[in-house]
């Protein structure tokens, strides 16, 4: 319902169906010392027109994608959302899933929770997906607790160059394991120092967790630092924070990863403020007992019919309790639906086809701003589609200046990394046009 629309006449009848007076009967066991005895201070009430037209008013006021050309993205990007999308998710087969705790009446749902799974293996080229996760951050800090599981270790080698709220998030989840973290810088072209990791890594080390593409927008070398990690027995955790950006990069499985974990909003789901959010999360098989979450299966009935059912979710609201792989409660089922409807409706060539146009888009980005007189390329690492700006001016003060021309310009990096403090993170995705990319030059006073 969008409202309750109970007159006078209505309450009046159901207190007296229930055999009270009045609504504060209801309330007799509230001492009266502790109730409020005066009106809320809230507006009067309105029409239900009069709401719709002051919200679309509020609305109007928020710089958004819609009206302001969108040179964010630091995790949460700007792609275009097929209008299929919608309609399905919408429809109530799928408007309202949660956990099937009863198959035999979720078979739709664990279905769908399953073709998510094999198309999350296809694209990260690993071999057993869970059915989605909170959101990325969450997803790789799960990541981490599986390795110390896996290999009875407790120090973390994680790369400086993963997004910051991805590490905070880790290190909050381990705060009371008795884990240890080691963080790897960056080098001048933007990606993890294999020298310092490889110093770093020893048989104490249970993972090396890396994000590619980086957050500061550069593809790292996987091979190399899956090597180093498991020279020592450690195991490689990467993070993909842009999954459009597997349509053409190769899949981090394919790069001797272990655990592969991201955030799938991605695709197809549009910012929405920021949310929500769907983290996956893909692994080996022989891991697959340590993986955290809910597991679809796809097996047959007595009759030899196909079927769908949760499976080895040790789950503390399953079993094993305390010793269960994770307590995550929140399920994100109707994300990671829209996450496959959109990956059938793209197909292969269609994924491809977006992250090539992500590419050549932000590749002319990078080379028209850097010949704006004040504005140079901070790392030489290659690029998806976000690459970092440095600037003789204050980035904060730029970026304000951009909004007020309708441009929301990118992130500044100096909020977490201070040796970037002048520098931010542009992002250009399929949904920017090339006069929108030379608007944003002119602002910069790159003429034109």
């Amino acid at each position: 319902m969008r409202y309750i629309p109970n007159t006078d006449a209505d309450c009046k009848a159901m207190l007296q169906a229930i055999g009270v007076q009045s609504v504060e009967e209801l309330f007799a066991d509230i001492p009266a010392a502790v109730r409020l005895k005066r009106p809320l201070k809230v507006p009067p009430a309105m029409a239900e027109s009069e709401v719709a037209r002051q919200v679309r008013a509020l609305a109007d006021k928020n710089a958004n994608a819609d009206r302001y050309s969108m040179f964010l993205g630091a995790g949460c990007y700007n792609h275009f959302s097929p209008a299929i999308l919608n309609h399905l998710v919408l429809r109530g087969e799928f408007l309202t899933p949660y956990t099937p705790y009863q198959p035999e009446v979720a078979q739709g749902t664990l279905q769908a929770l399953f073709e998510y799974q094999t198309l999350i293996c296809l694209l990260t080229d690993m071999e057993v997906s869970n059915a989605s996760m909170y959101e990325g951050a969450s997803a790789t800090a799960e990541a981490a607790l599986m390795a110390h599981r896996i290999t009875g270790r407790s120090e973390v080698v994680m790369a400086r160059a993963i997004h910051p709220e991805y590490r905070a998030v880790t290190r909050t989840y381990a705060s009371q394991l008795g884990i240890s973290f080691r963080e790897v810088a960056f080098t001048e072209a933007g990606v993890t120092d294999i020298g310092q990791v490889r110093k770093m890594l020893s048989e104490r080390v249970s993972c090396l967790v890396v994000q590619s593409p980086n957050f500061l927008g550069v593809i790292e070398d996987l091979t190399p630092l899956g090597e180093a990690a498991h020279a020592v027995g450690a195991l490689l955790v990467v993070a993909v924070a842009e999954p459009v950006s597997l349509g053409i990069v190769k899949p981090p499985g394919e790069c001797g990863a272990d655990i592969v974990t991201g955030e799938g909003a991605g695709l197809g789901t549009g910012l929405n403020y920021g949310g929500p959010a769907v983290g996956f999360f893909a692994t080996r098989d022989k891991f697959m007992r340590q993986m955290p979450g809910r597991l679809v299966g796809e097996t047959e009935d007595r009759e030899g019919r196909t079927g769908y059912v949760l499976t080895l979710a040790t789950r503390e609201q399953h079993i094993r309790r305390e010793k269960a792989t994770s307590n995550i409660c929140t399920s994100e089922s109707l994300i990671a639906t829209m996450s496959a409807m959109y990956m059938v409706t793209m197909g292969p060539q269609g994924l491809r086809d977006v992250a090539l146009l992500n590419l050549r888009k932000a590749a002319y980005a990078k080379e028209r701003l850097a010949k704006v007189r004040g504005f140079s390329l901070r790392f030489t690492g290659p690029t998806f589609n976000e690459f970092v700006l440095r600037t003789k001016k204050k980035p904060g003060e730029i970026l304000k200046g951009l909004l007020k021309r309708q441009i929301i310009g990118g992130l500044d990096l100096g909020r977490f990394y201070p040796e970037l403090k002048d520098c931010f993170l542009v992002c250009v995705t399929e949904q920017n046009s090339r006069p929108e990319i030379d608007a944003l030059a002119k602002a910069l006073g790159g003429g034109r």
